[in-house]
């Protein structure tokens, strides 16, 4: 477990520290809030052509709220402690390249479906949205990553042979 532990930390560190840099903000997190705002507007255009996506903000062209993609609503965090994780637990390259990418998919697939909630919830009722965009979606974006590493884990002790077989 200490080991475990360590590792962890370590990476987190390393992680975070990684994704301040400002050349890392400007070539990767950046262009990627802006994607992340575009598919937001992609998903509710079907439904609601008022929005427009401009960078990373989602505007309503009738009513004028907004909302924008910042630091730490991108997903990029959370998808960090599922990746410190993920390498700290002793598995193949193969199978951590595995969770890694379907837990980062996980988390940003949920965290669309949080940009177009609070871009919802925003225009109807401002308290709603603070307290839901404070509290609720970030304990439920935390649970997808617990989630997704809790599926990790039991996938992997399916793939070990049992000492019956070995």
């Amino acid at each position: 477990m200490f080991k475990f532990l360590s590792i962890f930390v370590a990476c987190l560190m390393t992680l975070f520290t990684i994704e301040l840099l400002n050349p890392v903000q400007a070539a990767v997190i950046q262009p990627f809030t802006t994607f992340l705002a575009w598919i937001a507007a992609s998903v509710i255009l079907p439904f609601d052509d008022t929005v427009i996506s401009s960078g990373r903000v989602l505007r309503d062209s009738v009513s004028g709220f907004a909302v924008s993609i910042e630091a730490g609503c991108n997903g990029v965090e959370a998808s960090i402690v599922l990746i410190a994780g993920v390498l700290a637990f002793p598995a193949t390259w193969g199978q951590r390249l595995a969770a890694i990418t379907l837990g980062f998919t996980a988390i940003q697939v949920l965290n669309v479906l949080r940009i177009v909630s609070l871009f919802y919830l925003g225009q109807w009722n401002l308290e709603i949205f603070e307290w839901t965009h404070l509290y609720f979606w970030p304990v439920l974006i935390m649970l997808d990553v617990l989630l997704v590493f809790a599926f990790y884990l039991r996938w992997l002790s399916r793939s070990e042979p049992s000492p019956q077989n070995a």
